[in-house]
């Protein structure tokens, strides 16, 4: 039971404050340079979101350009299909002899 009582007073209401206290800046000094290094870090996010942002933009951009490339070429690959058929057609004809009556 003894245990129990030394127990139980070997903490005080400081020992459960101090951790909460640690995180407080101790003066204004301190306090400044925490507030410069959360600006400081601002910015470097923001720089990086606006660069994230142009690289995105540049990324869509050349997207919609190659989109548009592939339609001229799914295009060309129809008109030329049409005609080699055509061709191989018109050949077929050439070289096959027709039946004289």
């Amino acid at each position: 039971m003894c245990y129990g009582h030394h127990h139980r007073t070997s903490f005080s209401e400081d020992h459960f404050a101090a951790p909460a206290r640690a995180a407080v800046p101790q003066n204004a000094d301190a306090a400044a340079a925490a507030a410069e290094d959360l600006r400081s870090r601002l910015a470097e996010t923001e720089a990086r979101l606006a660069r994230a942002r142009a690289r995105e933009a540049e990324l869509s951009r050349r997207l919609e350009e190659m989109k548009r490339f592939v339609s001229v070429m799914e295009i060309l690959e129809t008109y030329l299909a049409r005609r080699f058929s055509e061709q191989r057609d018109r050949v077929e004809r050439l070289l096959v002899p027709s039946p004289r009556s």
